[in-house]
């Protein structure tokens, strides 16, 4: 019977847990994947909040310290403005602190003189007005002697000592006289100032001392012809001075020039020289310096190196015996420098001009 078996298979298919199949794997990778996505959204929304809120910070830490520095800068220029305006009135009290110390010495200086001139002009004045009467007597005696009848030798040397006698006497009216305008001019050099100050049209003041300058001279000296040249500066405001002061200053100065040119037409060295003296106003700015600059050139005989040294200094004169006090310079240095703040300069070459530069 065993003969009779026969050969049969069953197919037995055991199916795998549902979390081992292929859509559970791609399950498990896409909630993976999701997962990792949703991960980096939430780090990247954190990250951008974060950053934003870092943003606000930089953007307001910057605002501050813009802030800061508009602050500072402001502070800057304040405090640069107040130290301009501490140098500039600085300047302004040392240049007042040295006008109260001139015009104290001025003021000194001036009742010293004083009482030294009244001491000196009394005799000064005997002394010119007994020469002179002492000339007047020569005279007579002169014209007296010469009715008298002697012997003609004794009648020459009479007359001849009489001669003598008159030309000592003009010797010493002479020297007296300029010995007394000495005293005058030391006497307006040490003055005290007394002019007020006001408001002045600089080139109606220029115009003026020129035109007064060249018809005195003109009334004196009748042959005197010189070339007269102005510019004025039409922009330049009234400016505040002492009208006289400022106006000796010109009448010396320009004075000066036509003295110079003349002498160098009196040499005669240049046929075909033509005297000019020129005066010309500028206003200028310089820095923090608002003023006006006055020059007055000649083309006259110049001045050397070694007597510009000197050109400004008490009693110094080029001029010949008699003919200046050597404080006309000096006392216009004096105003200018010292009495209303400016400067007074000279440049000059020798046998071409000279040129005084005024500034206020």
């Amino acid at each position: 019977s065993s003969d009779n078996w026969s050969e049969k298979s069953i197919d037995i298919i055991i199916s795998p847990p549902w979390w081992r199949t292929w859509w559970a794997y791609l399950l498990f990778a896409l909630s993976f994947m999701a997962s990792v996505w949703a991960f980096i959204q939430y780090q990247s929304r954190k990250l951008f909040a974060e950053n934003k809120k870092l943003e606000g910070k930089v953007k307001e830490r910057t605002e501050e310290l813009v802030k800061q520095k508009s602050e500072l800068q402001e502070q800057k220029i304040e405090l640069q403005e107040q130290k301009t305006e501490l140098v500039q009135t600085l300047a302004r009290l040392t240049a007042t602190q040295n006008q109260l110390i001139q015009s104290e010495k001025l003021a000194s200086l001036g009742e010293l003189t004083a009482g030294i001139a009244h001491e000196i002009q009394n005799p000064l004045n005997f002394v010119n007005n007994f020469s002179k009467m002492s000339i007047e007597l020569a005279n007579e005696i002169r014209d007296e002697i010469a009715k008298i009848e002697m012997v003609q030798n004794d009648k020459s040397y009479i007359g001849e000592i009489i001669e003598d006698l008159n030309s000592n006497q003009a010797k010493i009216a002479h020297h007296g006289e300029r010995a007394s305008s000495i005293v005058k001019g030391m006497l307006e050099h040490a003055r005290q100032d007394t002019g007020k100050r006001e408001l002045t049209d600089i080139n109606k003041l220029c115009d003026e001392y020129f035109r007064l300058a060249y018809h005195g001279l003109r009334a004196k000296h009748k042959d005197f012809i010189c070339t007269m040249e102005s510019r004025y500066d039409p922009s330049i405001q009234p400016i505040e001075i002492v009208p006289q002061d400022v106006g000796r200053v010109i009448l010396n100065i320009i004075n000066n020039a036509f003295y110079a040119v003349n002498e160098r037409k009196m040499k005669g060295e240049d046929t075909e020289f033509v005297p000019t003296v020129s005066i010309e106003t500028k206003h200028f700015v310089d820095g923090n310096k608002n003023g006006i600059e006055i020059r007055i050139n000649d083309n006259g005989t110049g001045i050397s190196e070694k007597v510009k040294e000197k050109i400004f200094n008490p009693f110094f004169t080029t001029k010949p015996t008699g003919s200046g006090t050597g404080l006309g310079l000096s006392l216009a240095y004096d105003i200018i420098t010292k009495g209303h703040g400016g400067t007074l300069k000279v440049e000059s070459t020798e046998g071409i001009g000279t040129a005084f530069i005024i500034t206020i």
